[in-house]
């Protein structure tokens, strides 16, 4: 299975409490028809862990039925519980997703021996089953080290791994453990390009919720070797990643597809509705890309 180029981390819509199902399938058109070339629900970016299972399930039963086979569907699965994941991706296999995105277990802290065995014992359950391992230390409290990622190779149903540092020392050092044997993505749209020309393959996005164009072009030209071109999309992009991380994420991305026409201004606690200034200088950049008027068809 070939993964590569811009792959979006997608938001979720909700309304009077429940999923929006249909601003979540104008948000699946808008990505596919616009160069996204894997779709990404339940993961961060969709408030995975505000929703239940049942509704879990229900988004990625939308998300594959909108999509209509056009893109790869990797749904979002992980959680701190090892079980708990596994269930999570029988769920995304019975619906039909391609693959799965599993964040490292989160809050308990495992051992770097715990999460080989947390991804081993998940193939186990699933075998032949991708998976994209994501490595996000920030939110997570733990680090999958690049020798751990060697270990990983292992697990032969672990075909990619979300590197979530931002840093292109880390990307090279995961490189120089396991060479071209796992296809590395990155989870950081402030890097994209110089994470390309290191040797990744693409990125799971938040921007490309918003952008989704601007983002499959950045990720085609460096993938190209178009060095100058990239260079001139990445900068050109810079303060929308920053005005979209101003706030936690995914307060701002679903503030910007608010005031792009695209959803609803409703988001779950304990996060809160961006604030007034920083919607304001958000909207601004919008304008400035030209993204205002691009509605979902």
């Amino acid at each position: 299975m070939t993964l590569q180029g811009s792959m979006t981390a997608l938001a979720t819509p909700f309304k009077d409490g429940k999923l929006d199902e249909g601003a979540y399938e104008a948000l699946v058109e808008y990505q596919v028809t616009n160069g996204t070339s894997v779709l990404v629900p339940m993961g961060t970016t969709g408030e995975a862990v505000t929703m239940t299972a049942p509704e879990r399930r229900r988004a990625i039963e939308v998300c594959i039925k909108a999509n209509r086979g056009r893109a790869k569907v990797f749904a979002g699965a992980g959680s701190n519980s090892t079980a708990e994941t596994i269930e999570g991706v029988k769920t995304a296999r019975e619906l039909g997703a391609d693959g799965t995105l599993i964040v490292t277990p989160y809050y308990n802290k495992p051992t770097q021996a715990g999460l080989v065995e947390h991804y081993r014992l998940v193939a186990q359950a699933h075998p032949g089953y991708p998976i994209i391992a994501y490595n996000v230390p920030g939110r997570t409290g733990v680090d999958l080290l690049p020798e751990t990622v060697k270990r990983l190779l292992d697990v032969k149903e672990v075909v990619a791994l979300k590197e979530a540092t931002g840093n292109i020392l880390r990307t090279l050092d995961v490189f120089e453990q396991v060479g071209d044997r796992i296809t590395l993505l990155s989870g950081d749209d402030f890097v994209v390009a110089p994470f390309i020309f290191s040797g990744g393959r693409g990125v799971i996005s938040v921007s490309s919720n918003v952008a989704p164009r601007l983002m499959a072009d950045l990720c085609a030209a460096a993938l190209q070797g178009d060095i100058e071109g990239a260079r001139r999309l990445q900068l050109s992009m810079q303060p929308l990643h920053r005005l979209l991380f101003i706030e936690s994420n995914p307060i701002p991305v679903k503030m910007a597809l608010h005031q792009m026409g695209l959803f609803g201004t409703e988001i779950r606690p304990p996060l809160t509705p961006m604030t007034e200034g920083n919607a304001a200088r958000l909207q601004e950049e919008l304008g400035k890309l030209g993204l205002l008027s691009r509605k979902a068809s």
